[in-house]
């Protein structure tokens, strides 16, 4: 009898300790809790914001370019000093990149890209390479021109700082892919050349009277 009162005793006391300290551990740590819930509610949104892909922001304005249909603010995905090349021009800094994509409604009646998918490659925190495999089509003195493209896109900051157009998917002829430096730097050259006279044409990236 002894021997069992004595667990009793034990098993009762024992449970009051525990609850005890359980409500005393409650109590103390209730607003560490809550900040450990806090956190782990930002750790996910910023999980889901991360997942997020620049390319879905960065897509509808460059449909907008290819399709001759660009107004300004689709310009504004680019960084002031940015680049542009396809196999015919050459620009640098955002006016002439203007002047590259306004031109096009002037040269061809209708251009669009009709298919394409989308690879986002995260380099680091702060830059992102953007791979477009497209089609492209074009219709140029009542002519359908179909065309396949990789578009390339550096990004750095949120901002495009380079955007190459390989058409047929075969890198653009520089002094640098080319096995003859002196062919490839003629090849830049005529680019730039061809970038400034439709620069000029284009009033010097001015944007158009809406």
């Amino acid at each position: 009898l002894s021997l069992s009162l004595s667990l009793s005793l034990n098993c009762f006391f024992g449970k009051k300790i525990s609850e005890s300290t359980m409500e005393t551990y409650s109590k103390d740590d209730k607003e560490a809790i809550k900040d450990r819930q806090r956190e782990g509610f930002c750790k996910e949104a910023c999980d889901m914001n991360s997942s997020k892909r620049l390319s879905d922001d960065i897509l509808p304005h460059i449909l907008n370019l290819y399709g001759s249909c660009a107004t300004p603010r689709d310009f504004e995905i680019y960084a002031l000093d940015a680049t542009f090349e396809d196999p015919l021009m050459c620009a640098h800094g955002i006016k002439q990149i203007k002047s590259a994509f306004y031109s096009l409604s002037k040269v061809f009646s209708e251009s669009r890209i009709v298919e394409y998918s989308i690879k986002e490659n995260v380099i680091s925190p702060r830059r992102r390479e953007i791979l477009i495999d497209n089609k492209q089509y074009y219709k140029f003195l009542g002519k359908d021109i179909d065309m396949v493209s990789l578009i390339k896109l550096y990004v750095e900051e949120g901002k495009i700082v380079r955007h190459e157009d390989w058409w047929n998917k075969k890198p653009l002829w520089n002094k640098e892919t080319v096995k003859l430096p002196l062919f490839g730097r003629i090849m830049e050259m005529s680019r730039r050349g061809s970038m400034l006279a439709t620069h000029a044409m284009m009033r010097f990236g001015k944007d158009p009277t809406m």
